[in-house]
């Protein structure tokens, strides 16, 4: 009987073992689908005057997307977002996450500005309210101003294709 309790626990690890190795590290589950996105209020990053809050995602499906000119990933996704602002499918709202003013405003006009408008989070707190843990990311908001999905990672044309898009329209078709 005493041998039997270590193999019982052997046989737990390797079943969570087992089921850990099946789970995408990118979809990361947010505590926040569902909810409300969190209350901010940052300045911009092009307009430092001028204060951005939660209160633009409301009456209207928008994206948020976490993004730092630091960030290899948001390089990799940024034509991508500039396509989609082009095409005025919907509103990007971006979140300037642990960055330089400087640093970011360069990042824009040389990459280009996808972006409707974009708060300055340079100490990384709101992010963190949000649940972001990295970058990129990107949310989803309904025109309550609930979040509805968060990808982790650079939009690729292919997340945009398969799984925004048809989310976007999803909310955007509901009155």
């Amino acid at each position: 009987m005493r041998y039997l309790i270590p193999l019982a626990v052997f046989f737990v690890m390797v079943i969570f073992l087992g089921v850990g190795l099946t789970l995408d590290p990118r979809e990361v589950p947010s505590p926040l689908l569902g909810k409300p996105a969190p209350a901010f209020s940052l300045p911009e990053v092009s307009r430092p005057a001028e204060t951005f809050t939660q209160e633009r995602f409301t009456g209207q499906v928008s994206l948020v997307n976490v993004w730092a000119s630091w960030c290899v990933s948001c390089r990799q996704e940024h034509p991508t977002l500039v396509e989609l602002s082009r095409k005025a499918i919907v509103p990007i709202y971006g979140l300037n996450y642990k960055d330089e003013r400087d640093a970011a405003l360069k990042w824009l006009d040389i990459l280009g500005n996808p972006y409707v408008a974009s708060a300055f989070d340079a100490d990384g707190r709101t992010g963190i309210e949000w649940g972001v843990y990295g970058v990129p990311e990107t949310f989803v908001i309904d025109r309550t101003g609930t979040i509805r999905y968060k990808h982790t990672g650079p939009v690729t044309p292919e997340v945009l294709e398969k799984t925004l898009l048809p989310l976007i329209r999803q909310l955007q078709a509901q009155s």
